[in-house]
């Protein structure tokens, strides 16, 4: 079996030369706008001491004044939330194939959790079913992940409908976390709005969508082309049609537009990838306008 968490390494080596690695790293670290911190024990104050972190009751027991002392919670889970119905495993607007893409995606962002020592989850899954496999921070849980991703994205999956994903963790998570959902190119429904609306309110959220392929791009007239939804094959005649192209385009547009001010809106940070190579960076991109974002 082919290890896909090895290709993520490589796709980082290259870029360990360059700036935005090491960028990229920096700005995973400020993802989450503060650690959160535990209450560890009590002892006696000495000056310095924060006059908040005097605790009044142990004060007046003990005679003397008491400071809590605390430790800060540095383990955060960040859950993938990741699209593997068939049309995931369509082409994307590079030409490759949008499910490898979407692993590298979720790989790069697993890798660089689990070595701040964060643990990474998962939920994939189509509109018929949904897998969830749970936090850890291993490379051998990240290599399970990326295989689940590979393995129930094909041809044969289900339709694809994120709401049934987003609806799980509305349902079934109550605990803060990081999501990074990685979807397909549609249009974002109402139903998706109001669960997003919903889950902005309790999580951190990250969106990044993979590019669709453009059916009416000159190069690709000569060859055939089908539609994954239901395998209906998109006539020649009709893609290369010049004010077909310019429509498509249009609509693209403004799909992208809307979805940007829904996200905007809910203060949820989002990029856009259409090929292997636009990863890193992308997320780089998505890591550093989340870090800005207004909360």
């Amino acid at each position: 079996m082919t290890s896909l968490l090895r290709k993520v390494k490589t796709r980082l080596a290259i870029h360990a030369h360059r700036k935005v690695r090491g960028m990229l790293e920096g700005e995973y670290t400020s993802v989450f706008h503060g650690r959160s911190i535990e209450f560890d024990d009590l002892r006696h104050y000495v000056p310095g001491d924060e006059v908040k972190d005097i605790d009044w009751k142990a004060t007046a027991r003990m005679g003397t004044p008491m400071t809590r002392r605390y430790i800060a919670s540095r383990k955060h889970t960040v859950l993938l939330v990741t699209d593997t119905g068939r049309n995931m495993a369509a082409v994307a607007a590079s030409g490759e194939q949008k499910i490898d893409i979407a692993i590298l995606a979720a790989g790069v962002v697993g890798y660089l959790a689990a070595r701040h020592g964060d643990l990474v989850a998962i939920l994939a899954g189509d509109a018929e079913q949904t897998e969830y496999r749970g936090p850890e921070s291993t490379d051998a849980h990240l290599e399970r992940l990326l295989q689940l991703m590979a393995s129930r994205t094909t041809l044969g999956s289900g339709r694809s409908d994120l709401s049934t994903q987003l609806a799980y963790v509305a349902r079934g998570f109550r605990r803060r976390m990081i999501l990074v959902v990685i979807a397909d190119d549609r249009v974002i429904d109402q139903v998706q709005r109001r669960l997003l609306r919903r889950l902005s309110a309790q999580h951190e959220i990250l969106w990044l969508t993979v590019g669709d392929a453009d059916p009416t791009r000159a190069d690709w007239s000569a060859g055939g082309m089908y539609e994954v939804a239901d395998g209906a094959e998109l006539p020649r005649a009709v893609r290369s049609q010049r004010h077909l192209r310019e429509e498509f385009a249009e609509a693209a547009l403004a799909r992208t537009a809307a979805a940007d001010e829904l996200f905007d809106s809910l203060a949820i940070s989002s990029g856009r990838v259409e090929a292997e190579t636009d990863v890193i960076p992308g997320l780089f991109r998505l890591l550093e306008g989340h870090r800005h974002a207004r909360r």
